[in-house]
């Protein structure tokens, strides 16, 4: 079952010790929604869409909380979000993904969200605003990515 995406995004903030800024929570994040919907048939991490801005994949309603911070690490802003359900596959697959991009420079991240043969390359549109991104394109990538 899909979580809220401000849930998501307090806990990889956690996981982090509250020490990661909105770009980095926003690669985080979609990086752990493409290999829950690769590794559970298609089945998305958040209940909300995945824009194509120009950093990358970002979770509108996740940036909206978080954009006040800038550059600087992201603090609790999320009272009276529920928890990600503890030892679910939302939290296991968080944490994955927290692990597997520990140390990762925020240019790292964007580089990985920028693949050419991923969903926000074929989404994004300098100047356009508002742009969907597939979870079915998401799933493509990752399948992309594992057959590399």
């Amino acid at each position: 079952m899909a979580i809220h995406a401000l849930s998501a995004g307090r806990r990889i903030c956690e996981l982090r010790n509250w020490g990661v800024s909105n770009l980095e929570l926003q690669k985080i994040l979609y990086i752990a929604h493409m290999f829950h919907l690769g590794t559970t048939g298609g089945q998305p991490l958040i209940d909300d869409r995945f824009e194509a801005w120009e950093y990358g994949p970002v979770s509108p309603t996740l940036y909206a909380r978080a954009k006040g911070f800038g550059r600087g690490p992201v603090r609790n802003v999320f009272h009276w979000i529920p928890d990600v359900p503890a030892a679910s596959s939302e939290d296991q697959m968080i944490q994955e993904a927290v692990n597997q991009t520990a140390g990762m420079t925020p240019g790292q991240l964007v580089s990985i969200t920028h693949w050419p043969k991923g969903a926000w390359h074929q989404c994004y549109r300098p100047n356009e605003h508002g742009i969907t991104i597939p979870n079915h394109m998401i799933l493509e990538e990752f399948r992309a990515r594992q057959a590399r």
